[in-house]
């Protein structure tokens, strides 16, 4: 008998007709002999309207509210599920995150787990019951206050409570039938990957991918938690998410380098400082202080400096979301730096070629560049690290960056069989 932790998403819970679908689901497993612990997250787009409700009421709500807010989609969903299991004659207990013995620091919004007692999780498995636990949420160990971990939040809870109760398998169901070769919606011909490494997938999750998000994979390899993305609307296999590691020969000639799949991101923006002094200290100076305003940082080119003036130009991207923030800390600290000026382009777009193959492959670059160069998309950063090539490209080129690129490194299905069921792609 096996221990099998199950994830259902939003758009899997969406409706009391998707409810009861999960429901079969969870009650078949149960039926087919293996103990089953059920993770949901809020139902369909509730967490988005829960934010929206928010910000009508306030400019800018108090972090520890907010959380108790957002807290109540999961808690809607677990009580729901639970009771449609109970119509289908098998007995389920729902839990809150805190009931459920996930312990979070004090962050509020996104909260780092850092012990998890699941205590009232095993007595409900040794009693015959079926555990509910609403995903997204735990309690902080020094405040006592409820907090949420942030994106992804539940996929984290999931494997979390997968390490914890030393579960056989942590399956994620979502609205596709696994992990692709690229987005489906924007490459039609994208194939599913049977398996994919702890590894591998985490630069697909860090790059765009949305099917996982990264801190669940950095806990499932920390923990060595083997994950099953699956689809709630059909009964294809999936793709597998574990320590495995390819064999150049299993799906391609001793001289072809592995590729496993394509990310991208158009959330991104990139910001040029002009004009930096070309000094020791100086790009500590700078980033620091973007570090300071808790921004994060991805790619980061600077120039040969200039001769004639010992001043040099850095660019880096960050998220979107972020770029604001960014100018009104670079603008303060001009003086203090002695930079000329901030440029800021918020219409990029990162595309990753990915695969643990690369490494051990010479060649992959020009291959991907002379793609890129093919379909007339010029490159404005690079950066790579064993396993991953990232450029920045125009936004407007993306789609065209992540088609060519697929093609040409022979990631096309043999027939189309991506399906987004539920619309997102998660």
């Amino acid at each position: 008998m096996a221990l099998v932790v199950q994830k259902y998403g939003g758009s899997s819970v969406a409706d009391a007709e998707g409810i009861r679908r999960v429901a079969k689901r969870i009650v078949a497993t149960r039926k087919a002999g293996d103990q089953v612990v059920v993770v949901v997250s809020a139902m369909g787009d509730t967490t988005d309207e829960l934010i929206d409700l928010a910000n009508e009421v306030s400019p800018s709500p108090p972090p520890r509210e907010l959380d108790m807010l957002l807290t109540a989609g999961e808690r809607i969903s677990m009580a729901v599920l639970a009771m449609a299991i109970a119509t289908l004659g098998r007995e389920a207990r729902s839990f809150t995150g805190s009931q459920a013995g996930l312990i979070t620091d004090e962050r509020h919004g996104w909260a780092r787990i850092v012990n998890v007692t699941p205590g009232r999780i095993t007595g409900a498995l040794d009693a015959g019951a079926i555990p509910i636990v609403a995903g997204f949420q735990g309690v902080s160990h020094a405040t006592k206050n409820i907090t949420t971990l942030g994106r992804g939040g539940s996929d984290t809870t999931a494997v979390a409570l997968a390490a914890a109760l030393r579960a056989d398998v942590c399956e994620i169901y979502t609205d596709v039938d696994g992990v692709f070769t690229e987005d489906p919606r924007v490459v039609k011909r994208a194939r599913r990957m049977p398996r994919i490494s702890y590894e591998e997938m985490l630069e697909m999750a860090a790059n765009g991918s949305k099917v996982l998000m990264p801190r669940c994979v950095e806990y499932a390899r920390r923990y060595d938690v083997p994950i099953h993305v699956r689809s709630s609307f059909s009964d294809k296999p999936g793709t597998w998410v574990d320590m495995h590691v390819p064999d150049e020969t299993e799906e391609a000639g001793m001289e072809q380098a592995i590729i496993s799949g394509i990310a991208h991101d158009k959330s991104q923006a990139k910001v040029t400082v002009v004009g930096v002094p070309d000094e020791v200290g100086e790009a500590a100076r700078l980033f620091g202080l973007i570090a300071e305003a808790g921004i994060n940082i991805d790619m980061i080119v600077q120039n040969v400096s200039a001769i004639s003036t010992g001043r040099t130009d850095i660019s880096f991207t960050l998220p979107g979301a972020d770029g604001q923030k960014a100018l009104g800390v670079l603008r303060d600290a001009q003086e203090k730096v002695g930079f000329e000026e901030v440029r800021y382009d918020d219409r990029i777009g990162k595309v990753s070629l990915i695969g643990a193959g690369m490494r051990s492959h010479p060649g992959v670059t020009a291959k991907y560049f002379d793609a890129l160069a093919k379909a007339g998309v010029n490159i404005q950063m690079i950066s790579t690290s064993e396993i991953r090539i990232s450029v920045v490209v125009s936004q407007d080129d993306v789609d065209a960056a992540v088609n060519v690129t697929h093609k040409e490194f022979g990631l096309e299905a043999d027939e189309v069989e991506a399906v987004v069921y539920g619309g997102t792609g998660r």
